[in-house]
């Protein structure tokens, strides 16, 4: 699926925490409804059973407990995308990427073949639809996240190339996925963060750290021998760029992948680099943006939400923008789009609990909701969305929202940045009571009454301002509806 992952190092953070973020998007024409759910370890399967690819595995006893965004309709499968487990953990997955037919005829992918003229079907490998629920519940340790994922690949491979980031309160790791069963993972430098549109990322790898230490990165089982077998290290100083090896170099990145990291770092690093005009040395074509960058001042929770929403603000290929003369006007494709199925910016905070960030639908109409994640349950506003369309979840408001007020945009932006800055404000308001109230709490289930207590006040104030951006943004459209009318009118 099309998404877009932002990553954020301990020392790179406005409070020390580690966050790790990614939008989930649908295809082209579509959407997917998505609700916000505590996993118990009875509901989590012990043998596992892949709807796509047809793929069947023993999952080990014992599970933990974890948060989960899946669809909220059935059928292709749980689809768990993001969460945190009672070990707190977090991972998310996938950032579907590119690569090149070198790699992908030097290990195949692991697809499902149907049974046909006697032949029993083939299962396909693991993918997006599995690696959550597959990985989650079972690690401790962000490099238990890398390890697990990284021994089912090898062993049962993949129908698709993927990114996943693992999360714990010191550590971010990023592991992409090379060919049918091969990996790569490096973990996220504390002063740097991460911008991931979907193409293979990494632009640096030290494979005798790999191979020996692992200080800062893993690998799969003979990576280095396969690349000397099939010629893929591309380089003239000796210096791994995982990017050329096994990465695309397509000109649909140039309109499709390129440009979203493009606008991440010009806008957390506008002086670092000159990313405009025809003396630029960063263009949203640039083949060679940077993995990873130290910003120019602490990141926030806001300035990911921020750039996981962009649609070029400020740019020539706004599409909503007047900038310029109109020619470059959607250009590119943006990060904030109506295929947009949520957000989820996990923010793993130094002695503190951990917060999930829930946006649901188009990111440039929508809020993020702080949910603390160490739950037993999750409020119904944020639940209880299904294939229906009602105003009364989350999701769904989300979207009606975004619907509404992209076709009334002009008029509807003022209302937008109210409602978005009038719930980010309560939302760290609630937090910060709350986090007092735990930090004196006398006990664990006390504890857990007062998480419980303080994500049901926060889903009631976040319906209550989506109700009232609702009503706002369907007045702007009536309002501009050509048969619309006055009272003096009639």
């Amino acid at each position: 699926m099309p998404c877009t992952t932002m990553l954020v190092g301990k020392n790179a953070s406005y409070d020390g925490s580690t966050m790790i973020a990614r939008n989930d998007d649908s295809g082209s024409g579509s959407f997917t409804p998505k609700k916000f759910v505590s996993v118990a370890p009875e509901q989590q399967p012990r043998h596992y059973r892949s709807v796509l690819s047809h793929l069947e595995l023993d999952l080990p006893e014992n599970p933990l407990r974890y948060t989960a965004v899946p669809n909220a309709v059935a059928g292709k499968g749980i689809w768990a995308a993001s969460g945190v487990n009672e070990a707190n953990v977090a991972m998310t997955a996938t950032e579907t990427i590119t690569s090149n037919p070198r790699v992908l005829g030097a290990d195949p992918l692991v697809e499902y073949l149907p049974p046909k003229d006697g032949r029993p079907e083939m299962p396909g490998g693991i993918g997006e639809e599995d690696m959550v629920c597959l990985v989650l519940p079972y690690i401790r340790t962000a490099r238990e996240g890398v390890r697990r994922l990284g021994a089912l690949l090898e062993r049962y491979g993949t129908y698709e190339m993927n990114g996943i980031a693992f999360q714990d309160r010191d550590e971010i790791w990023w592991l992409e996925t090379i060919g049918g069963h091969h990996w790569m993972a490096r973990r996220v430098p504390d002063d740097c963060y991460v911008v991931m549109p979907n193409q293979l990322g990494i632009d640096r790898f030290d494979m005798d750290d790999a191979l020996g230490e692992q200080k800062a990165y893993m690998a799969s089982t003979g990576l280095k021998q396969w690349m000397e077998d099939y010629h893929l290290d591309l380089s003239l100083n000796g210096v791994l760029n995982p990017r050329d090896a096994f990465g695309s170099h397509d000109d649909a990145d140039h309109v499709y992948n390129t440009p979203r990291a493009w606008y991440m770092l010009r806008t957390l690093n506008p002086h670092t680099r000159r990313w405009d005009g025809p003396q630029a040395d960063c263009t949203p074509e640039s083949d060679d943006l940077p993995w990873c960058m130290v910003p120019e001042r602490k990141i926030t929770v806001e300035d990911v939400k921020y750039v996981l929403s962009s649609h070029y603000q400020g740019t020539p290929y706004d599409p909503y923008g007047a900038y310029g003369d109109g020619s470059q006007r959607g250009k590119y494709r943006t990060i904030g789009i109506n295929r947009n199925d949520f957000l989820a910016i996990i923010q793993i905070r130094p002695g503190r609990d951990t917060v999930e960030w829930l946006s649901f639908a188009s990111n440039a109409f929508s809020v993020s909701v702080p949910m603390y994640a160490a739950v037993t349950r999750t409020p119904d506003y944020l639940a209880n969305t299904t294939g229906a369309v009602s105003t009364g979840n989350y999701y769904w408001c989300s979207r009606l929202i975004a619907a509404m007020a992209d076709a009334s945009y002009k008029k509807s932006q003022f209302h937008i940045e109210h409602y978005q800055e009038r719930v980010a404000a309560r939302g760290h308001a609630l937090l910060n009571r709350y986090d007092a109230l735990l930090a004196a709490a006398p006990d664990d289930a006390a504890r857990l009454a007062l998480r419980h207590q303080a994500n049901d006040e926060i889903a009631a104030m976040a319906e209550q301002a989506g109700a009232e951006t609702l009503k706002l943004v369907l007045d702007e459209l009536s309002n501009g509806m050509k048969n619309a009318f006055s009272r003096s009118d009639a």
